[in-house]
Formats: C-alpha cells, structure tokens, sequence
C-alpha cells in the first residue's frame, strides 16, 4: 500500500482573535472594496461613455481599472467573510484561484 495524502483545504491566520477587531476588520475591507468597486466603476464608464477619451493613454487606464476590479474582487470577499464568520477553512481551488 503506497503512502499518499491529499491536501483539501488550508488554515489561514487570523487578523485578531477578539470579536470587535474582527468586525471592524470586516467593515474597514467592506470600505476599502466598496470604494475600489465605486472608482473603478467611475473610470471605467467614463471612459467607455466618453468620445473623447478613446486615446491610448485612456485606454490602459480603463485596462488597468478592469484588472484592478478583478484582482479586489478575488481576494477581498474571501477575507471579509472569514471576518465575519470566524472561519480561517480556504479550499486548495480557492487558493490557488487567489
């Protein structure tokens, strides 16, 4: 009988162990992705709306809102849920998508 094992899923460290700092953990990342989803958002439908600001220069700053979009957007729900519900459990696909 061979010895393998399989790794499902792995402990994260948590930011703090009390409660209150936890919560305020959750709304402090909460702000953080609310303004990052709002002026990502604001560039991004400027420039798309905008005759004018179809030049190169606005369209590698609509690029680099889209990828900052999608860069917050997987690691920052993960973090302000193990926040919320004192949970530190990530799958091995969850993190290697982060």
């Amino acid at each position: 009988m061979p010895n393998s094992s399989s790794i499902s899923e792995f402990l994260l460290l948590a930011l703090a162990d009390t409660r209150q700092l936890q919560l305020l953990h959750f709304w402090l990342f909460l702000g953080i992705y609310l303004a990052a989803l709002l002026g990502n958002g604001l560039i991004s439908t400027a420039v798309a709306c905008k005759q004018r600001l179809h030049t190169p220069m606005y369209f590698f700053l609509l690029n680099l809102a889209l990828l900052d979009l999608g860069c917050i957007s997987t690691t920052l729900p993960k973090a302000m849920a193990n926040a919320l519900w004192d949970t530190r459990a990530i799958s091995y696909s969850g993190c290697a998508a982060q």
